[in-house]
């Protein structure tokens, strides 16, 4: 009895690992599929909470079959995630990298099984590459968080500001490119005098936890002097808001990204000073749309329609100078602009943003569209056969 619950449970463990594969009623049989491998759950929310639901609902609008996996941040499940979704026959991998080298083995894989390859917002700059890319301008991210977090300092009155800057995880192409971006605004600065340049570090993994450690071994190592910081994205910036919160020291202008529920309730905190929109739904849309025509052998040409350099800057002798790609902008957002964009664009709600202590920060007239629509809500259920 113990050896047949033993095997029953090894069974669940690894159907829960594999990919839970879609196919549409309409979609044709034996004609190959999409898989599609997400890198983590820590290092963004954006993953399992948003690129999942828009490329699951553009793969099941055009009848087409795929999976999607996680690979909870570890290079080797996904590898086997690979794997096991072209032994299922996927002809097309879509995937977020989770560092260089796990990045070009499984491009290289791919190409062995005969399956096209699509780089998902983060490059592969290691090897030859994928055959497509579809991400936001990276460099633009950057310039965004430079200029907001300039404007913040200048509001704030601080002259001199020491700035600290941490960075994203330092094998992660996207990681570098925002990096450019900020520092084009900074360095600038930094050379005139006028801002100080302080504590410079990346964050392995983009992990979260060690991004907290980081801060706080700044904040130790600068006594606490810390006037502003550049945070790569919404969660690098909750570790800044707990370490200066911990320590008992107030909040100071800082960035982020992402547009995440937790960023978007900062900002209209007055806890963080800017995120960074990437409309995830348009770029979900244009990788789903280059996958659905590889998949089905029609021409990407029209919805390709610029290039990327992976070649590193000439170190990687078998990169690609001229990678078709699809570079989407992003958008800035501060207190001011919460209801015109990521609000008016329906990738975030009021509903999920104005709750608990986050309530009060949100504007009378989100509180009352809240209010009216809960109100109407037993109407419309009894009215409901």
């Amino acid at each position: 009895m113990r050896k047949r619950l033993s095997l029953a449970l090894a069974f669940v463990f690894v159907f829960a690992t594999m990919a839970v594969w879609t196919n549409h009623p309409a979609a044709a049989q034996g004609t190959g599929s999409i898989a599609v491998l997400l890198p983590d759950t820590k290092s963004s929310a954006r993953w399992d909470n948003d690129d999942k639901k828009f490329l699951s609902a553009a793969f099941d609008a055009a009848g087409v079959k795929y999976s999607i996996t996680n690979a909870g941040g570890d290079p080797a499940v996904q590898q086997t995630q690979e794997e096991a979704a072209i032994t299922a026959g996927a002809k097309v991998i879509l995937f977020v990298n989770l560092d260089q080298g796990s990045g070009a083995t499984i491009i290289a894989n791919a190409r062995t099984a005969k399956a096209s390859v699509i780089d998902y917002d983060r490059l592969t700059i290691s090897g030859p590459g994928a055959d497509f890319y579809v991400s936001f301008d990276g460099a633009a991210v950057g310039v965004l968080q430079g200029n907001e977090l300039v404007k913040a300092i200048t509001a704030a009155g601080l002259k001199n500001p020491v700035v600290a800057e941490l960075n994203g995880s330092p094998d992660d192409n996207n990681a570098t490119l925002f990096k450019n971006g900020y520092d084009s605004i900074l360095q600038p600065l930094y050379d005139a005098k006028t801002y100080t340049k302080g504590p410079d570090q990346s964050v392995p993994g983009w992990d979260n936890t060690k991004a907290l450690t980081i801060f706080e071994g700044m904040l130790t190592q600068t006594n606490g002097k810390i006037d502003a910081a550049v945070a790569a994205n919404d969660g690098l910036a909750q570790a800044v808001i707990s370490a200066l919160a911990t320590q008992g020291l107030k909040p100071i202008p800082v960035t982020g990204q992402d547009a995440t529920v937790g960023g978007i309730q900062n900002v209209l905190a007055g806890n963080q000073s800017m995120t960074v929109y990437k409309a995830i739904k348009a770029e979900a849309n244009a990788a789903a749309a280059l996958a659905i025509a590889l998949l089905n052998g029609t021409d990407t040409k029209a919805l390709a329609t610029t290039t990327v350099d992976n070649t590193d800057g000439g170190k990687n002798t078998a990169g690609n100078k001229a990678l078709p790609a699809v570079l989407l902008a992003p958008i800035s957002v501060t207190k001011d602009n919460v209801a015109s964009t990521v609000i008016a664009d329906g990738f975030r709600t009021w509903a999920e943003v104005c709750v608990g202590d986050f309530a009060k920060f949100c504007p009378a007239d989100a509180m009352g569209t809240m209010a009216a629509t809960m109100a109407a809500a037993p109407a419309t259920m009894a009215a409901t056969p």
